[in-house]
């Protein structure tokens, strides 16, 4: 995993505010939210639970994907050009990850 996408996860996890390169999260009162390429991918929201929803925003990019991955509870495997998320075909839908 690279770098910025250890720093990107870390303040994600903490609701903190991060700003490196095409990556950046911000804090909204009710969810923080994982940017690329000011795209939204990854959204955790401040209820009790945590919840976890995530998106594609429409980039199956390399990128896109690490990023993802470094999420808890997200894995994401490409095979012949499908995206799979947690083993199931996944095509970059919003999706609430348990």
């Amino acid at each position: 995993m690279r770098k910025i996408t250890q720093q990107a996860v870390a303040a994600f996890n903490n609701a903190e505010s991060f700003k490196n390169g095409n990556t950046k999260v911000i804090v909204k009162p009710n969810v923080t939210v994982l940017l690329l390429f000011n795209n939204e991918i990854a959204y955790k929201y401040n209820d009790p639970e945590k919840s976890l929803s995530i998106t594609s925003a429409g980039w199956e990019s390399n990128t896109t994907k690490e990023r993802l991955n470094g999420l808890d509870r997200v894995s994401i495997q490409q095979k012949a050009g499908i995206w799979y998320l947690n083993g199931k075909k996944w095509e970059g839908e919003l999706i609430d990850v348990k």
